[in-house]
């Protein structure tokens, strides 16, 4: 029965709807006698509704939209550019902070251009793609890897009351203009730092699914992240005018997993295609409708005016060569100005605010900040660590508290970044640095290396965090850069009670101390789900098994698509799948698996340090640690490799791999052999004898005096460890 009633509801609302959508395109063309007669004339038939309502949406009609208008339509009348320097004209009511989360490719870049394009902040030209993704290495990659924020006028037509008080009944918009601040979210499980740091300013947040895939392991991730934060829920299914999409499936999905009851008014999924532009209008309707202002609003009405007390809370931060240190900040109290005697709380520096303003998209400079806006502030920072994200600023003249920050991150992945050439070395510290500060989730301290030179041990949060900052270090600063293999923090519990988290190799315990030292060593586990079709289900559970994975669960979910497909749980250690587990994955079902993983605690493990030994020199950039099963195969291959770059020297090279004082695989290089007897022609052979022993006896003193170090060029050392990361 109380689903029939939303039917009924929502054909009437259609019905509003379409006459209210059917004024708007002829005031915008000039035709307001048309527009009298589409408001007095009512619809004829039923079946004329059926029409509409079949034109309007290719969806079933237990899901609401709330508009018709594509993005063919909305390109051929674009709206007038709001001037963005008008957003110190809103106040609370008026203004609406969202966030658009959901998992890998569901379309969420694609949306904000769509929002984008609506309100007028950028022109509807079918150029736009990924507008807000501005990084290099976010557009060859085609994902969101920072979160950006924007500020959109969106000029809202009207309510439907029944609607309203459904969802409400202490708080109704009404029709104007209202200022609404998108912060655009990541959706790879590598940059969920980003993603909470984002929804800490937020209030409400758009969930977008795939209406062809349904409900996904990054989308109950991002969706626990918002209700953590107590945010409103919008729920939207793009990619529905797809012959595949699903929308009935993905609500129930909704329902069952995420807990989000689609039959109540406000809780329906929207259906759009965000590609298309059909049903984004509706989006922004919504946003107005089914979210809430900042807080300090009650039952419509302001609690309290602006005033003194302002507090903003950064939440992102970069630095500008022109401009230096720019913070992106959301004012929770009061309001702040061009000239105003900041302070931080974290440091207690105080700061003149040299500039301010909003990003629409790009950054325009206002006079002020008020409570409930999102925008940026430039200060006479002098230092880049002083830019703390999760930090407070207020005004200097007033003792406020400070508001909750950020939790700090665990990084999950460590690996040594060093110059090609050593002199560079400061220049690409000070590069790492001003990176860093637009990711705090990267953790950075200096390291040296026998045979690198001096570089830096960064902390990741996952492979694809550390290949993103990898390429970013390389497209924004221009550096030649060589990156170690990645390693895992392992935990060693020594005999006198104390843990350890050793990250670098060099600190990890040989195997001949052991015994003597440590009670026990654990290594870090995920895990991770698996969905394949089920005719590759041998090849990955044979791949799974290979890296020690151990399988919790098989199921088989529903899908829209004939084909059959398989979910697969494993508990796998973190190692495993730092290396080349991802191409093996996809080499072995043809490109057609996925694979999503999180964090499953520490289990112990037989693990030992595997070193290089180069003419009895320990390389310690080679040195790794694994587990004991793997040590000799590893070794083996190894060595081989090393014996294949290596240049040959006038000595004799051994290259040994070692356990502590046990060597497990050895292979030795040749020496170059010079003919000193090739000008003796006859003669007595102790002749010949003195000649070579001459000869010998120089190797021998070429090694004394230290002349005999092998030196790895540093083209051939890339190989070596582009061979580590495939050997395993």
């Amino acid at each position: 029965m109380i689903r029939s009633a939303c039917r009924v509801a929502r054909t009437n609302l259609s019905e509003v709807t379409f006459w209210q959508d059917t004024k708007l395109r002829c005031l915008k063309t000039g035709s307001t006698s048309k527009a009298a007669e589409a408001v007095r004339r009512p619809l004829s038939s039923s079946s004329q509704l059926r029409r509409h309502t079949s034109r309007s949406r290719s969806v079933p009609n237990r899901h609401f939209s709330t508009s018709i208008s594509t993005h063919q339509a909305a390109s051929s009348s674009p709206p007038t550019k709001p001037d963005a320097r008008d957003v110190t004209k809103f106040d609370q009511l008026e203004t609406r902070t969202f966030s658009i989360i959901s998992h890998v490719d569901h379309g969420k870049s694609t949306l904000a251009d769509r929002l984008l394009e609506l309100t007028g902040t950028i022109p509807s030209d079918g150029s736009n793609q990924q507008v807000l993704d501005k990084l290099k290495v976010e557009r060859e990659r085609g994902i969101t890897v920072k979160s950006q924020a924007v500020t959109m006028v969106y000029d809202y037509d009207g309510t439907r009351e029944d609607f309203i008080s459904a969802f409400d009944d202490g708080f109704a918009p009404k029709p104007g203009r209202y200022l609404l601040n998108l912060i655009d979210c990541p959706g790879h499980v590598d940059f969920s730092y980003e993603v909470s740091r984002s929804l800490s300013a937020c209030q409400s947040a758009l969930l977008v699914v795939d209406a062809t895939q349904g409900v996904q392991a990054q989308s109950i991730t991002v969706f626990e992240l918002a209700k953590q934060k107590d945010l409103a829920i919008v729920p939207v299914l793009n990619k529905s005018d797809l012959p595949a999409a699903d929308p009935d499936r993905c609500s129930i999905q909704m329902e069952e997993i995420l807990g989000i009851d689609t039959t109540l008014p406000g809780q329906e999924p929207l259906l759009i295609s965000a590609k298309t532009g059909k049903g984004v209008d509706g989006v922004l309707r919504a946003l107005v409708e089914r979210t809430k202002p900042p807080p300090g609003v009650e039952g419509g009405k302001l609690k309290g005016r602006e005033g003194p007390g302002f507090r903003a809370l950064v939440f992102d931060s970069w630095y500008d060569q022109y401009k230096g240190v720019v913070s992106l900040v959301s004012i929770a109290d009061g309001a702040v100005k061009k000239g105003d005697r900041i302070t931080s709380c974290h440091t207690g520096k105080r700061y003149e605010v040299l500039s301010l303003g909003v990003n629409s998209p790009d950054m325009i400079a206002t006079d002020v900040l008020r409570k409930g806006q999102v925008g940026w502030i430039i200060a006479n920072m002098k230092d880049m660590s002083e830019a703390q994200i999760g930090d407070t600023f207020h005004l200097a003249s007033e003792k406020v508290e400070p508001l909750e920050g950020f939790a700090p991150t665990v990084p999950m992945v460590y690996a040594g970044i060093f110059p090609i050439e050593t002199t560079d070395f400061l220049k690409l510290e000070e590069a790492i640095q001003r990176l860093a500060l637009n990711d705090r989730s990267v953790t950075v301290q200096r390291e040296s290396s026998m045979a690198l030179g001096q570089g830096c041990r960064l902390g990741f949060l996952g492979l694809l965090h550390l290949d993103v900052f990898r390429q970013r270090l390389e497209d924004e600063y221009g550096h030649a850069i060589l990156v170690t293999a990645p390693s895992v923090p392992y935990r060693v519990t020594w005999r006198d009670g104390r843990e350890e988290i050793v990250s670098n190799p060099i600190h990890f315990p040989d195997d001949s101390e052991r015994k003597a030292k440590v009670t026990l060593l654990e290594e870090p586990m995920v895990k991770g789900i698996v969905r394949c079709p089920e005719e590759y289900t041998g090849e990955i559970m044979q791949l799974c098994a290979e890296h020690r994975g151990e399988q919790l669960d098989v199921s088989f979910p529903p899908t829209a698509s004939a084909i059959r497909s398989v979910q697969m749980t494993y508990r796998l250690p973190l190692s495993e799948i730092v290396t080349d587990f991802f191409d093996k994955l996809k080499s072995g079902s043809s490109g057609f698996a996925s694979f999503e993983y999180s964090e499953d605690g520490y289990a112990a493990s037989d693990l030992v340090k595997l070193n290089f030994l180069i003419s009895n020199t320990v390389l310690d950039s080679l040195s790794i640690i694994m587990h004991r099963s793997k040590v000799v195969y590893n070794a083996r291959q190894w060595t081989k490799k090393l014996k294949d770059i290596i240049p040959r020297q006038q000595f004799e090279v051994s290259i040994q791999a070692t356990t502590g004082s046990k060597v497990i695989a050895r292979e030795t290089l040749s020496a170059y052999r010079k003919d000193v007897t090739a000008g003796l022609y006859g003669g007595h052979y102790e002749r010949k004898l003195k000649h070579l022993n001459k000869q010998k006896e120089g190797k021998k003193r070429l090694k004394a005096l230290g002349v005999g170090r092998v030196q790895i060029p540093t083209e051939k050392f890339l190989e070596v460890l582009d061979t580590r990361s495939k050997a395993k």
